[in-house]
């Protein structure tokens, strides 16, 4: 179910502390070679950087935030993470789930992922404008409100500069490609650089 990025098999590197990527497709690598993904590309740079953390990818593909919900407690106790890559949410969207529901569920996350000691931090996602103006805004506005009420670093779009682009994107049009990845990464980037330096 879990699996540690490439780099993480370096001899000594299980005693760093952990940062868990917590997510669905966009971060399990979905129709990419493991190696390519962002959470690897995440791993390569933080030793470049000289931070010393392993990377667990905890993603899941086709994961929804009750999903997350139900195994986070799985994940604080086999990997015990220092911080928490949330990204979870794009599949309820796409589902058409209730915004409470997503909402709640993801405060869950966030609550016992702080409970065990680890910082959070949550990249948004967004869904197609197929979904009607009223839902696309209730959907935007849950990944805002989960980060202010719960004071959680939070970006607002993963995919920034990525969604709309067909050659950054695989053929259904949902999941990005590899030459994607170093962009995921990124857009990500500022955020988990700040919660290491905190």
């Amino acid at each position: 179910m879990f699996a540690t990025s490439a780099n993480a098999v370096d001899v000594g590197v299980d005693e760093f502390p952990t940062i868990l990527v917590f997510g669905d497709s966009l971060s399990a690598g979905y129709g990419i070679d493991v190696d390519q993904s962002w959470t690897t590309l995440l791993q390569t740079r933080l030793a470049e950087q000289g931070y010393e953390y392993r990377v667990v990818n905890a993603s899941i593909g086709g994961e929804t935030t009750e999903g997350g919900a139900t195994r986070i407690e799985s994940a604080l106790a086999a990997f015990a993470p220092a911080l928490i890559i949330l990204e979870l949410g794009g599949n309820d969207g796409l589902r058409g789930f209730p915004p409470e529901r997503i909402k709640g569920n993801l405060e869950k996350i966030v609550a016992r992922g702080k409970a065990s000691g680890a910082a959070v931090i949550l990249l948004g996602i967004r869904i197609p404008p197929s979904y009607g103006q009223r839902y696309i805004e209730m959907f935007d506005n849950i990944f805002r409100e989960v980060a202010v009420e719960n004071d959680v670093p939070w970006i607002e779009f993963f995919m920034e500069g990525i969604a709309l682009d067909d050659t950054l994107m695989q053929e259904d049009g949902i999941h990005p490609n590899a030459t994607a990845q170093p962009i995921l990464l990124e857009n990500a980037w500022p955020i988990i650089e700040q919660a290491l330096d905190n």
